[in-house]
């Protein structure tokens, strides 16, 4: 899908008709921020605005935002298979899987094998049970686990189905094993890498994470956040000048 047009309807600017909209999320900013700063930019008009599919402010790429009446598409979109590049350090691990903490606990990588990195990772391929990281957006009794485990709270998580359908081993340069999945809407990547570590005896974590596709839609075809708000704002006073 080609998404580099903003669509301008015989009213003028079409936020409250409905956009789909493909956006590049930058490092650092929460799905939320992506929304809020599309919302703000559209403003005064009075549109919904939401996203389809969380990304965690330490993952870039692909982020679905949809206005109007194509936020009621959100659910259909957020079902779609995803696709994930990223980057899987072995030998240390972090209480939130990633870089958003500090390393915990170190170990020994000389003894891993090329060999055994490529078989390891062919162990996930198909249904699995996977539990979400401590440090996730899930709620329990009505508040977000990761505000918990930022407490030091103990959060007991239940495993989930979820479906990887390929687990492509890229590149390595130990201790960084780069990596391209694809797998259904709920997969956890960060408690990928954690047990990826596990099924090799040591330990690990995810350094690096980039959605390219959900669905049919492509990070190829995504905005620039900056670029995305120039344009809305060129489109808001190309209308109040008509």
């Amino acid at each position: 899908m080609e998404n580099k047009e903003l669509e301008q309807g015989n009213q003028g600017f079409t936020f409250a008709e409905g956009q789909v909209l493909l956006i590049d999320k930058p490092l650092t900013w929460t799905s939320f921020d992506v929304v809020g700063k599309v919302r703000n930019s559209i403003k005064p008009l009075k549109v919904k605005v939401g996203h389809a599919g969380t990304l965690d402010p330490l993952a870039t790429g692909l982020l679905i935002v949809c206005t109007g009446k194509f936020t009621k598409q959100i659910d259909n979109y957020q079902a779609e298979d995803k696709e994930y590049t990223g980057t899987i350090t072995l030998g240390a691990t972090t209480p939130s899987f990633d870089l958003e903490t500090e390393v915990d606990e170190t170990f020994d990588t000389t003894a891993i094998t090329e060999e055994m990195i490529y078989a390891a990772a062919k162990t996930f391929e198909g249904d699995i049970a996977q539990f979400p990281p401590a440090h996730s957006a899930i709620k329990i009794g009505g508040e977000r686990v990761y505000e918990k485990a930022r407490r030091g709270e103990t959060v007991e998580l239940k495993a989930r189905a979820v479906r990887i359908n390929s687990f492509d081993i890229e590149r390595i340069e130990m201790p960084h094993v780069h990596f391209r999945v694809r797998c259904t809407k709920g997969t956890y990547i960060r408690s990928l890498a954690y047990d990826f570590g596990k099924a090799l005896g040591n330990g690990a974590h995810l350094s690096a994470l980039r959605r390219t596709k959900s669905g049919d839609f492509h990070v190829d075809k995504a905005w620039n956040l900056e670029d995305l708000i120039v344009q809305i704002r060129a489109h808001k006073e190309l209308a109040a000048a008509t």
